[in-house]
């Protein structure tokens, strides 16, 4: 199917408040399974959430520096641990992969790419990198051979459909990823958008996110941000939280199916 002959994909953007993260997931299992039924259109939903941390199903609890700072959720999607809190850019991306892209790899290149392309509308010169997944900014001002983070990407794809997505810094606080060794990476660091000297608001982002989306996936549709069942949310939120826990302890049943 070409990309003009596609349907449009809802797009969603809540805020200014940060959304709660248990609401956002029990509104992308829901979606995801009303997608792979035939009874919802795809979507993306940009948001932010409050400060807390994720973690992947790839976790190392070491990695979890300060385990009583944050809130922390088992995210059930690839990677590691992440953290997420205003000035961040979170886009949930809830599309039928193969229809869409047809491969995992292609699809997370996609993600990759689509970011890449965003930054250079704000002079930023962003890359990826074959064994690490996510957005790379060369910092030479840093060392020869320095870079950080610009943006993380964890998916998961159910009956291939997507869900959770990827993460930009454009202004969030970096001293909060301090508390943990973010993606288990620890030879680079992080950065912001901010950090390397673009003020830009967050609506200017969304804007950058749009056009580059339309240019390489497809037509987008604005809809309403969508709304969570609480039944839902009560039961995934005695699931994902994790207990505040001591280094000689890690969390039992992390990631349970």
């Amino acid at each position: 199917m070409r990309l003009g002959d596609q349907p449009p994909i809802e797009w969603a953007v809540s805020g200014p408040a940060p959304v709660d993260y248990v609401e956002a997931v029990a509104v992308m299992e829901e979606r995801a399974a009303a997608i792979a039924a035939g009874q919802a259109p795809e979507l993306i939903w940009l948001l932010e959430h409050p400060p807390l941390y994720t973690a992947g199903t790839s976790t190392r609890w070491e990695d979890l520096i300060d385990p009583n700072r944050f809130p922390v959720y088992r995210a059930g999607r690839g990677g590691q641990l992440t953290y997420h809190g205003p000035g961040q850019r979170v886009v949930y991306v809830m599309l039928d992969v193969r229809r869409r892209i047809g491969d995992v790899r292609a699809f997370i290149r996609t993600l990759e790419s689509w970011v890449i392309e965003t930054l250079a509308m704000f002079g930023v010169h962003g890359e990826c990198r074959p064994d690490r997944v996510g957005v790379w900014v060369r910092r030479p001002d840093k060392g020869e051979q320095a870079e950080d983070k610009i943006a993380a990407i964890g998916i998961r794809i159910r009956r291939w459909i997507s869900f959770h997505g990827l993460s930009l810094n454009v202004s969030p606080d970096l001293s909060h990823f301090g508390g943990i060794v973010p993606c288990g990476v620890r030879e680079h660091g992080v950065t912001s958008l901010k950090d390397l000297g673009r003020d830009v608001t967050m609506s200017e982002v969304d804007a950058a996110l749009a056009e580059v989306f339309q240019r390489k996936i497809g037509p987008i549709r604005p809809v309403a941000p969508p709304a969570a069942d609480q039944a839902t949310v009560l039961r995934l939120r005695a699931e994902l939280k994790v207990e505040p826990f001591g280094k000689e302890k890690e969390p039992e049943g992390a990631f349970a199916p």
